[in-house]
């Protein structure tokens, strides 16, 4: 915290909604985070994702799951997060997050809409937002000019950011899937950073 965030533009609510994260389950005060991210209801069919494990339907039961895994925050939708937040927001890191890839439309395409707003994470007490650019997509354009836009928002009410960093273009399928290439991986981290990131998950590079 004081090597990376104290020396930047970052609030200090901001500041101490990362700390949070940081300082919470068996991974606190070590640098690194684990965070439980479950939003297969809307990302996936909820069937496809949870029909061997039956128990997760209820949304109740992956917040419970991230607290006895130790987790430091769990990261879900506004509807998994928000029907319990007066029970659980208080005892663990809640990251909703408010941009999905809506696949029931057909042929799916590769596109993030917004399915809930910052001030709901806010007002549901999460400590941080979460959002998902697809980097080369048709749709990026809009998709950083929105997310860049709502990252603002949450660090004015004092949340911390999360970008899912993803490449999709049929175009960088070629010889190799060049998707998890490092250099563009790495160009859509830094673009994710220049947007005010906090913290981005990326896949690991392979090409």
């Amino acid at each position: 915290m004081d090597r990376i965030w104290s020396v930047s533009d970052r609030s200090p609510r901001v500041i101490a909604s990362l700390q949070r994260m940081f300082n919470t389950g068996r991974l606190s005060g070590t640098g690194y985070l684990s965070i439980l991210p479950v939003d297969q209801g809307i990302e996936h069919s909820a069937a496809a994702s949870f029909a061997k494990n039956p128990d997760y339907f209820d949304g109740e039961n992956i917040v419970k799951l991230a607290i006895e895994g130790q987790c430091n925050a769990v990261a879900s939708t506004l509807g998994v997060l928000g029907s319990v937040a007066r029970k659980y927001a208080h005892k663990i890191p809640f990251l909703m997050k408010f941009n999905h890839n809506e696949l029931l439309t057909f042929p799916n395409k590769a596109d993030q809409i917004f399915f809930a707003s910052v001030k709901q994470a806010y007002d549901m007490g999460a400590v941080a937002v979460g959002a998902t650019i697809y980097f080369g997509s048709d749709q990026s354009d809009r998709q950083i000019v929105e997310v860049s836009h709502a990252f603002a928002h949450a660090h004015e009410l004092g949340m911390a950011t999360v970008l899912w960093c993803y490449l999709r273009n049929n175009a960088f399928k070629k010889d190799k899937d060049y998707h998890l290439s490092a250099d563009l991986t790495g160009q859509a981290n830094h673009l994710g950073v220049t947007i005010q990131a906090d913290i981005i998950k990326q896949k690991l590079p392979e090409q």
